[in-house]
């Protein structure tokens, strides 16, 4: 494949490259398991020391065209496709953490990730502290102790619509030593590439925007390759793997440590792989993810537009707009446009925001976001009902923001029903 070529170009030709008289689609290798022609193939399989299949919980040739595309499109040197965008998140964080270690994550986060970190990930002896990414580098500093291990934050927040500084917080990272993981999901490589910025690892639930059109749940992690693993800090990638014979993954797979790590340990442990079908699917999506962004962002600021200037908004969040808080971010890192989602308020709380949601007709009501038709959702009653208000306030959640994800459709139709139900 070309790395020359524009990303518009790789999101149809990385990833699956047709032999003479082979299918021009990517097949769908429906298949477990893989025939060999000796016992000593096998073995050389499960001692990691030539390339293969051994098993599809670990990898599988249709997903692995994906995961070589996706790479691709983030500029990364590998990356590890997940059954959802959380088990990419869990496993991102697990490659690298161990009981007793210590994370820094931004406060405004999807909310699943952030049980994930403030529950889940705390009964398991990793501890978290959430802070707000507007703040100055030096107070953020304040949170680092000698065992943290990750930086974690949103390019585009899920459902907050802030942008992310990423050159502050790779920065900040540097600064200590530790790699910057950055969810990508709303922005995509389409917008915004957080490896050019210092990022070190990005992941995505490929169930948004790479599928885009509610079809299937994924997730991805993606490898940077330039995180320096042997800083003393991280004795997993420099230490002999007992469970591979005393392999050690710094010496032996080089820039590609993290994702073969996070790979042949934890996908083979955990098992939260991708599914063949689902890959395929995931892999369609992208074959027009550059034309979707482009039209998606194009409709959302249209539509916010629209509600800037409607009497009966509150507010509107969407760095698009000129008077957005983020514009300056937007500007740096988000030229190409800010997606498809818009969080805003409506006058007379939680009540007019609930009535307003059950009056409209084409945008629909589900736990969704960002995909082909237009959606809309209460996050404090749904994805975020979990939190109690502070942590609502913390995650720049009020309790009648209402998230909306402007489709496809033509312009006029979307606003047009958000004008009757107002």
């Amino acid at each position: 494949m070309s790395s020359k070529w524009r990303i518009e170009t790789k999101c149809l030709q990385e990833g699956y490259k047709p032999g003479n008289g082979e299918p021009r689609v990517l097949p769908i290798y429906q298949s477990t398991t893989y025939k060999y022609d000796s016992t000593e193939q096998v073995a050389k399989l499960f001692d990691l020391s030539v390339p293969g299949h051994m098993y599809s919980r670990i990898s599988n040739p249709t997903v692995e065209c994906l995961e070589n595309k996706i790479a691709a499109l983030e500029g990364g040197v590998g990356a590890l496709c997940t059954s959802s965008g959380q088990s990419a998140t869990l496993n991102a964080v697990l490659n690298i953490c161990e009981c007793g270690d210590h994370i820094v994550s931004s406060s405004t986060i999807y909310g699943g990730s952030f049980n994930l970190f403030a529950i889940t990930m705390k009964r398991m002896g990793i501890e978290v502290t959430f802070v707000d990414a507007d703040s100055p580098e030096e107070e953020i500093q304040k949170a680092f102790r000698p065992n943290t291990k990750v930086i974690f934050g949103e390019t585009i927040a899920n459902p907050k619509i802030s942008v992310l500084d990423l050159e502050k917080f790779a920065r900040l990272a540097k600064k200590n030593q530790v790699p910057f993981i950055v969810d990508n999901t709303f922005a995509t490589p389409i917008l915004c590439r957080p490896f050019e910025y210092g990022a070190d690892i990005v992941i995505h639930s490929t169930t948004k925007y790479m599928d885009g059109h509610a079809t299937c749940i994924g997730g991805v992690i993606v490898d940077s390759g330039k995180f320096d693993w042997q800083n003393g800090k991280y004795p997993l990638f420099t230490h002999p793997d007992p469970s591979y014979h005393g392999l050690i993954y710094t010496k032996d797979f080089g820039a590609a440590a993290y994702i073969t790590k996070a790979r042949v340990q934890y996908m083979r442990d955990i098992g939260n792989c991708m599914s063949p079908n689902n890959a395929f699917l995931t892999n369609l999506g992208l074959e027009t993810l550059h034309i979707r962004m482009e039209r998606h962002s194009e409709n959302a600021l249209k539509v916010a537009q629209y509600l800037a200037h409607n009497d009966k908004i509150l507010s509107v969040s969407y760095p698009g707009l000129a008077d957005d808080k983020y514009h300056s971010l937007v500007q740096k890192y988000l030229p190409k446009g800010c997606s498809g989602v818009i969080s805003f308020r409506i006058k007379g709380g939680r009540a007019a925001a609930v009535k307003f949601m059950d009056k409209l007709k084409l945008a629909a009501i589900v736990v969704h976001v960002a995909d082909a038709r237009t959606s809309v959702l209460h996050p404090a009653s749904s994805t975020h009902r979990q939190l109690n208000d502070e942590q609502l306030l913390q995650a720049g959640i009020e309790p009648d923001l209402i998230r909306f994800s402007v489709g496809l459709e033509h312009i006029d139709d979307i606003i047009e029903d958000i004008d009757q139900a107002l």
